[in-house]
């Protein structure tokens, strides 16, 4: 009876130190060996063209910037579209996206440079340059 407590234990154990391994895991998850992360991002609608973002710039379409919940305001990120390598260096200057599945929303001319905007979405790699 000894030995067959010892061998659930040891089972447990496992069992336990699995789930934990597996869990840590997240929809946002980093390549450790490029530093780039992984998201969805759409754009900014037509409507806030002209409007003024959190931190108090005027947002317009063709400037190369995006919203992050987090980031300081001027943080530079390259964003990479993972369909078709196409890249841009985009500046944090609003806060969002509403969404929890995305990590940036982009302006119109930053998502135009790596995507069509009948897109709407994509997925992207990501990293924060400075």
């Amino acid at each position: 009876m000894k030995t067959f407590y010892r061998i659930l234990h040891y089972v447990l154990k496992t069992y336990i130190l699995l789930i934990v391994v597996f869990s840590c895991g997240s929809r946002n998850s980093s390549n450790h060996s490029s530093g780039y992360r992984f998201t969805t991002v759409s754009y900014y609608a037509d409507k806030f063209d002209g409007k003024k973002t959190v931190s108090g710039e005027t947002y317009k379409h063709y400037k190369m910037t995006g919203a992050h919940r987090s980031l300081s305001f001027g943080t530079r990120v390259e964003i990479i579209n993972i369909d078709n390598g196409k890249s841009v260096v985009i500046t944090v200057n609003d806060r969002g996206p509403l969404k929890p599945s995305r990590e940036f929303d982009l302006s119109q001319g930053a998502f135009k440079k790596i995507a069509s905007l009948n897109e709407g979405i994509i997925k992207i790699k990501y990293k924060i340059l400075k």
